[in-house]
């Protein structure tokens, strides 16, 4: 079931930057910065509801992990729009991940044990899969700004890192 689960989210993941393509070939700085800083957030939330429901070892350094670096890169995000005095966007795509995510943590909260870390950890190698592509060939590409494009470059490599922490995981959770 989890896999099913995993696998509608990558989908709705992938759907979800749809309407960004469509409706501009390329965001604005503010949406970027609101894409980038929700999708942050909603890691956060994720790791914190595996903090409350996981007992493997594993699964919960991951979730450290995940909600220090991610809080990190969020307060970096919002000190800079602060100093650019940019007002974050919401948009079609961050809508959609909000959205998105809510119905994964709903799905999630319905397991237990193993069942549970196993689909938590599934769901952040497609949702960390789904966002580093975003950022590599979206996100970074359009943003017009010098020091966002450079705390997206930064953001990147440490979530580029985090994929290959939960594939990790994942390989020893099987």
């Amino acid at each position: 079931m989890f896999i099913r689960s995993t696998a509608a989210l990558a989908a709705v993941f992938l759907l979800s930057a749809a309407p960004l393509s469509q409706a501009a070939d390329k965001p604005t700085d503010p949406q970027i910065a609101h894409i980038a800083y929700t999708a942050g957030v909603l890691d956060v939330e994720a790791a914190k509801q595996a903090l409350k429901k996981s007992k493997n070892k594993e699964v919960v350094d991951f979730a450290k992990d995940m909600v220090r670096d991610h809080e990190a890169v969020n307060k970096q995000a919002l000190d800079l729009v602060k100093k650019l005095k940019v007002t974050p966007e919401d948009n079609p795509t961050s809508k959609a991940l909000t959205k998105a995510a809510a119905e994964e943590r709903a799905k999630l909260a319905k397991f237990k044990g193993a069942a549970f870390d196993k689909a938590y950890v599934a769901s952040e190698v497609a949702y960390h899969k789904q966002v580093n592509g975003a950022l590599e060939t979206l996100l970074i590409p359009s943003a017009s700004n010098a020091e966002l494009k450079s705390l997206l470059e930064t953001g990147l490599k440490i979530f580029q890192g985090h994929e290959q922490h939960a594939e990790h995981v994942a390989g020893m959770l099987k």
